[in-house]
């Protein structure tokens, strides 16, 4: 497993390591620049003075600043500054190191040039009684350049070192937060989702922690919303077995053929009731926010109301409800086919058993600007403006009488189905009064189309 600590120290082991070469190249080339600069002074000086002992004195085979010398004096191999003398024919007087044939040079001055495999400086002063130089390999400068520069590594090395041991404090240290959360979220059981607290969080840790938070949050609200659906619908599952339990004994305790046909009415019609909630419960469990959306594809809403309306036609016909379509050309919009086929289903179904005998009920889909809408208007009594937030609740059928025996048969998820499905498609569903007269009116406006193009 990756450590984050080990990973840090390795990054910032590895800067101080770079770090500490590139000071140490940086000190070398600044300290050979003003070596350079003071050798250089120095050749000057030492060619001058040579230049003055020449002119005064004379320079044969006497070496200068006095004593008879010979031509290579002993151990002048070794010396660090060679310095040689010519007379004005350019004839070689004197050389402090005759194993460097060290030319003429015919200007003043510095003078950069190779003799042999060596890079040398040299310095030249010409007079009148001929030329004087003084000559230092560059590689010497170099070599105690590198010395000095070396100098400063233990130091470095030093530095880096202690500052290492406190990164390793500092960083354990301010991991010790993210230590006591992953201590606390250890120690609980699976069914603490609680937020996670304790000793101030760093600023780098305080996002991650506080993402943790939401999720267990979210997670909580989800649970608690999963638990209290269970119970509802273990309390509205209740009824309908507690009635086709007693639809049983009564077929089995009828004494004739004709209370067994009622008998058999009744309870295909306890049975049909309890399917149709089942069918809502598992239809509501896949609008869950959790549950997983298929993606979304450009669809026509006048293709799915005709063929809603075909389907629900026949029990129209026999509840004797005139139950038409209402199109005016294609309604594009992205959606889930399989999910808006049923909160379409949930709409429509909703106003036939809430609609009496002899009314209408009209289902279409339009473009209102720019905005795909589907609508399903009914003549039943609609819902009173104090209801229509609490009728999206689960299992809430409102307060006011039903008009017929069909609105009993109804589970009170519809409308809950329907939001949801809505939500997850980000459309608004929006409860009127119909216009001309009683009624409801159900519209769900959907953002404008724009159809996802995969790359």
């Amino acid at each position: 497993m990756r450590s984050i600590e080990r990973a840090l120290l390795a990054w910032i082991s590895g800067a101080f390591a770079l770090g500490t070469a590139l000071v140490a190249g940086v000190a070398y080339a600044f300290i050979l620049e003003e070596m350079s600069e003071v050798f250089d002074e120095d050749l000057r000086n030492v060619a001058t003075s040579l230049a003055h002992y020449q002119q005064v004195n004379g320079l044969g085979r006497q070496a200068p600043f006095g004593g008879e010398v010979p031509l290579q004096a002993p151990g002048s191999e070794e010396t660090e500054i060679a310095t040689f003398a010519w007379d004005s024919g350019g004839r070689l007087l004197y050389s402090s190191n005759r194993q460097v044939h060290m030319p003429l040079i015919g200007q003043e001055g510095l003078t950069r040039l190779k003799v042999g495999d060596e890079q040398w400086v040299v310095y030249t002063v010409r007079h009148r009684a001929g030329a004087s130089q003084a000559a230092q390999r560059i590689s010497s400068r170099r070599e105690m350049a590198r010395e000095s520069a070396t100098h400063i590594l233990p130091p470095l090395l030093l530095l880096a070192a202690g500052i290492g041991v406190l990164l390793i404090f500092g960083l354990r240290r301010g991991l010790r937060p993210l230590d006591e959360a992953a201590r606390d979220v250890a120690s609980r059981s699976a069914a603490s989702l609680r937020p996670i607290e304790g000793t101030p969080l760093p600023r780098e840790l305080a996002p991650m922690v506080h993402a943790i938070n939401g999720l267990m949050a979210r997670l909580d609200d989800s649970m608690t919303a999963q638990r209290r659906f269970l119970a509802d619908a273990a309390h509205e599952l209740r009824s309908p077995v507690t009635a086709l339990r007693l639809q049983l004994q009564l077929l089995d305790r009828s004494p004739d053929d004709v209370h067994k046909q009622a008998a058999m009415a009744e309870l295909q019609q306890g049975i049909d009731r309890a399917q149709r909630l089942i069918e809502q419960l598992l239809h509501f469990a896949r609008t869950e926010p959790e549950a997983q959306l298929s993606a979304l594809v450009p669809l026509d809403l006048g293709v799915m109301v005709r063929e809603v309306v075909e389907a629900l036609n026949a029990k129209a016909e026999s509840w004797q409800i005139d139950l038409g379509a209402e199109l005016h050309g294609p309604v594009p919009v992205m959606g889930d086919a399989d999910q808006l086929v049923v909160l379409l289903n949930n709409l429509v179904e909703n106003a036939l058993r809430y609609t009496p005998a002899g009314g209408v009920v009209d289902v279409g889909a339009a473009l209102q600007d720019g905005r795909p809408v589907l609508f399903v208007r009914d003549t039943g009594p609609g819902i009173a403006a104090a209801e229509r937030e609490r009728v999206f609740d689960r299992f809430y059928r409102g307060e006011q009488p039903v008009p017929s025996e069909r609105a009993q048969d109804g589970s009170g998820l519809g409308l809950s189905i329907v939001k949801a499905i809505a939500q997850r498609h980000s459309a608004a569903v929006r409860l009127l009064d119909r216009e001309g007269g009683p009624g409801l009116e159900v519209r769900v406006v959907f953002p404008p189309f724009v159809e996802q193009r995969s790359t």
